[in-house]
């Protein structure tokens, strides 16, 4: 409590521009209250559900993010691979890192890329890592989806979903636009008892009964934060405690919030210049890389719009985590 105390106390004095001591603090300085603040009111342990951590965007500065992201209290990070281009990537930093959780599945955007072998590698890919879960799969009809053929997409979709009921692991699934489609696949397929994460979930509130019906969970990302305030407060009211995840989708997703109190992937051309004097929304830019240590905000904002209290929200998330990770071959020991 005393570092706290200490640590905001500090970083109020800094936002205060009559201070002349304000005038003496540099980007590198305030880098490190940030963390520091992070890093003392680092409580419950936190599972990142989703996150793309093989991306060539951050892989480069991948130790720094972990670090700082392990200060911040996550204990694993899912890394979801999603073609057959990144599956061997994903692999290799699960073998250098214990904390990361492989997975790997394709996602409706490189649907059209896949080899003949598609589906032969994956399994291969499954069966050979006993550590992996399966992801990322799904159904996209948005600005990127759209010139996929949907048929094409679900046909992908239900391969992959059969896969992951036949191995009893969870799959973790992308929806924009095509939910009709989702459930419809969800019911004709389902239920699946080992999970279907529904990543950076945006679905009305109205689909989420149906949807937790076939063994769905709800994952919450900082795209959260782009969605009207009455929106999300009504949609998660219908998410039950223990179907409730969080993620940060790094390096995407970078929550709509004071980008004072977020932190930037060292490096990030498109981060604001001057953490101390960007203290609005709008000086993010939508190319900025999110850090996955901004899980907390993430945290922080569903608890917020759900109405309870974070520790309640933390501890029923990575006890969910926890749960869908936990399978033969695991890297979680019960």
């Amino acid at each position: 409590m005393r570092i706290n105390f200490i640590v905001d106390f500090i970083i109020v004095l800094h936002h205060d521009s009559h201070s002349e001591e304000a005038k003496n603090f540099n980007s590198s300085t305030w880098s490190f209250l940030q963390q520091a603040r992070m890093h003392a009111r680092a409580g419950l342990p936190i599972f990142d559900a989703h996150c793309h951590l093989q991306d060539p965007r951050i892989v480069n500065a991948l130790p720094s993010l972990l670090e700082a992201a392990t200060r911040t209290g996550v204990k694993w990070f899912a890394v979801n691979g999603t073609s057959e281009d990144d599956w061997e990537e994903v692999k290799k930093l699960s073998e250098q890192h214990n904390e990361i959780i492989p997975c790997f599945g394709l996602h409706p955007w490189y649907v059209e890329r896949r080899s003949n072998q598609w589906f032969e590698r994956l399994r291969s890919m499954l069966e050979g890592v006993p550590t992996a879960a399966v992801g990322e799969a799904g159904l996209d009809k948005g600005a990127r989806g759209k010139e996929i053929s949907i048929a094409v997409q679900v046909d992908v979709l239900k391969q992959q979903l059969m896969l992951a009921k036949e191995l009893q692991r969870p799959i973790s699934l992308h929806c924009v636009r095509a939910f009709g489609e989702l459930q419809e696949t969800l019911k004709e397929l389902g239920p699946f008892p080992h999970g279907a994460i529904l990543h950076s979930f945006l679905g009305s509130a109205e689909m989420v009964q149906p949807l937790a019906k076939q063994g769905a969970f709800f994952s919450f990302s900082g795209f959260l934060t782009a969605l009207s305030a009455k929106k999300a407060k009504k949609m998660l009211q219908e998410v039950p405690l223990d179907r409730i995840l969080i993620e940060t989708d790094a390096p995407d997703a970078v929550p709509k919030v004071e980008p004072s109190s977020l932190m930037w992937v060292p490096g990030d051309a498109n981060a604001p210049a001057q953490l101390s004097d960007a203290g609005k929304v709008e000086d993010i830019s939508s190319q900025a890389l999110n850090h996955p240590a901004n899980i907390k905000t993430v945290l922080t904002y569903v608890a917020s719009m759900k109405g309870i209290e974070e520790d309640t929200v933390a501890s029923a998330a990575y006890r969910n985590a926890k749960q869908l990770f936990t399978y033969p071959g695991s890297k979680i020991r019960a």
